[in-house]
């Protein structure tokens, strides 16, 4: 992974990353090179005979004089100071495109300490590259930037090392989240996650950090009525898990308990309900949601944060078989409700009910957020680079929709109409796995909340679209797996630590 250091001194690199923005008014562009000085009236001259813009996610690569390559990065129109993410995104460009080289010093407009760990993040996080299934083409591909200094006048501002610090373990784990979402099929089972993740948290410190992993087999689960993640995971040779990483603090009194619970389906063929050819190689991402909340977990526990976290990810493959859940099965989801499964395609839901349910066993819970790739109506509704927040609480739901725009996560409120509701209503069972299909993502949601505790507040984060990226790079997100709501919930973490 790259590393990450912050300095005022000299710059030792041979490549140099500044800003360059445009003003509104006027065509002229202008050089953003922090606390480094320039001379830029030559340098301008040239930008403009290569017809530099200094728009967001442009990379312009000149000759330096000090350096051997000096790198413009787009931060859009001029401001007197730039937001967090304008920085996050432009250092996220700059990276992505200095893949190949071993270091490089970034000196962009960050005037206070979360600003310069904005940019150790947008870095950390665009040099990320995911090769590690190539042999014969690997020597065609650019390894990822060894190295990024971050160049501030705030380098010894005990703030400004924290934020450089917190950078690190979100670019690492960031990391994380994206390989295992990059990882097919044939390599990611739910017992190989269980795996990986049990490796991560004995690397993180284990119990030492106040990390403790269990899990539950196929048969424990089945034993113990667990009907979701059994129906959905029976058709498939690589049997169901139920993954718990918790996290109390280790020198200090947990201000607050969350439970964090993630849909795990490591492949979604869609199960007899068979999903079409087109497009089906991306449902190797179905575990978004899990790989994010099992690393955020971990995270929150590097950081020493005073805030006590249950983390669940139900892991299953969905698959085609004669063992496979047929339409109109019923099963027992855990806590007794019944389900009359209309399309087990609709699967990540009933993952999540076994685990909502059992996650509320603790109750001491604060609030629960559950994460998943859980429709494609949620793409029809919001796009590709913005995700859902479904919600019984609304004070709640504020309070994290505010912590998604300070780090920069795009999520948007979206309500769970009450009319939708009877869609769900099944005449052999408790309730149908689908209803309505107008509004599919608020369905789905109301699925859920059948299996919250009204009076305990909760948040469904569909992150459908968000959460692969099947188009052009851009800023700090790959092509692939992008690592969303992993961010947003260490934040989320963070804010109750202080409240």
């Amino acid at each position: 992974m790259t590393t990450i250091h912050l300095s005022d001194g000299i710059i030792k690199d041979e490549i140099l990353v500044v800003g360059l923005s445009h003003k509104k008014s006027k065509s002229s562009l202008t050089i953003e090179s922090g606390d480094i000085a320039l001379d830029t009236k030559k340098i301008l001259a040239t930008l403009a005979d290569m017809g530099a813009t200094g728009k967001a996610d442009e990379v312009i690569k000149i000759p330096g004089t000090s350096t051997r390559l000096l790198i413009f990065t787009g931060l859009g129109e001029h401001k007197a100071t730039f937001d967090d993410e304008t920085l996050r995104r432009a250092a996220g460009a700059a990276a992505r495109a200095l893949a190949g080289n071993s270091s490089a010093t970034f000196s962009l407009p960050a005037k206070k300490a979360n600003a310069v760990g904005a940019v150790a993040e947008g870095a950390l996080m665009g040099a990320y590259v995911f090769n590690k299934f190539r042999v014969d083409s690997l020597s065609d591909r650019r390894p990822s930037l060894k190295s990024v200094t971050v160049h501030s006048s705030l380098a010894q501002d005990p703030k400004a090392k924290v934020a450089v610090k917190r950078a690190a373990i979100i670019g690492d784990y960031t990391a994380i989240v994206r390989d295992l979402i990059n990882t097919p099929p044939s390599h990611l089972t739910p017992d190989s996650f269980c795996k990986t993740f049990t490796e991560i948290v004995k690397k993180a410190g284990g119990a030492a950090a106040g990390l403790k992993v269990s899990i539950m087999t196929d048969s424990q689960l089945k034993a113990k009525g667990y009907g979701g993640i059994t129906a959905v995971g029976q058709g498939s040779a690589n049997p169901q898990r139920l993954l718990q990483i918790s996290y109390r603090p280790v020198k200090a009194k947990a201000r607050k308990t969350y439970a964090y619970v993630g849909k795990g389906i490591t492949f979604d063929t869609g199960g007899l309900a068979l999903k079409p050819a087109a497009g089906m190689e991306a449902m190797k991402s179905d575990m978004s949601g899990a790989a994010a909340v099992c690393a955020a977990t971990i995270a929150i526990a590097l950081l020493k944060l005073p805030i006590a976290i249950d983390c669940y990810a139900p892991l299953a493959e969905n698959m085609v078989s004669d063992n496979a859940t047929r339409p109109s099965d019923i099963i027992t989801m855990y806590g007794g409700k019944t389900i009359e499964v209309l399309n087990p395609d609709a699967e990540g839901r009933l993952v999540l009910g076994d685990a909502l349910v059992k996650a509320q066993e603790n109750k001491d819970l604060d609030g629960i957020v559950d994460v998943a790739t859980l429709t494609g109506a949620q793409v029809v509704a919001l796009g590709t680079r913005t995700s859902a927040i479904m919600t019984n609480n609304q004070e709640f739901s504020d309070h994290f929709f505010a912590i998604t725009k300070d780090v920069g996560e795009a999520f948007w409120p979206m309500p769970l109409p009450v009319e939708l509701r009877a869609s769900l209503d099944s005449p052999v069972a408790d309730m149908a796995n689908m209803g309505e299909r107008m509004g599919g993502m608020m369905v789905a949601g109301l699925f859920l909340k059948e299996f919250i505790a009204p009076e305990l507040p909760w948040l469904h984060l569909d992150i459908a679209g968000p959460a692969y990226n099947e188009g052009d790079p851009y800023g700090y997100t790959p092509v692939g797996g992008t690592g969303v709501a992993l961010r947003s919930l260490v934040a989320l973490a963070e804010s109750g630590a202080i409240s």
